[in-house]
């Protein structure tokens, strides 16, 4: 069975700095898209950034919102992948989720889902 664990969240100063790990196993990790949602209270969720199977820059995806602050990486040799957030912003305080979606360059209509680990930024 397939499983996601996140962790490097916490809480940060606005215009500071966290890096989320996720970590996969029970799946051949690079058969799948990898990427990072988010759902703050009371919102939708939201698709943060993605990278395709071949983990090419020109496979990755970012929502507006963060385009420019956040980076998304991956380590094949550790089944691991990483957000880099950078400038955070209050609005950027929710539950970030890794998700892992089988045979595409799209984590829309992801296979797994991880528990989320929380980021808050304080203004």
């Amino acid at each position: 069975e397939g499983q996601l664990v996140e962790s490097g969240g916490g809480l940060v100063q606005a215009g500071g700095s966290l890096r989320l790990s996720c970590a996969a196993s029970g799946f051949t990790f690079d058969e799948h898209a990898m990427g990072w949602f988010r759902q703050a209270p009371g919102k939708e969720r939201e698709e943060v950034s993605c990278v395709g199977r071949s983990r090419s820059a020109g496979s990755t995806y970012y929502a507006d919102s963060v385009k420019g602050r956040f980076t998304i990486s991956s380590d094949n040799a550790k089944n691991t992948i990483f957000l880099q957030m950078n400038s955070l912003k209050p609005e950027d305080t929710a539950v970030y989720y890794c998700v892992a979606s089988y045979g595409s360059n799209s984590c829309i209509g992801y296979d797994y889902w991880g528990q989320g680990t929380q980021v808050t930024v304080s203004s």
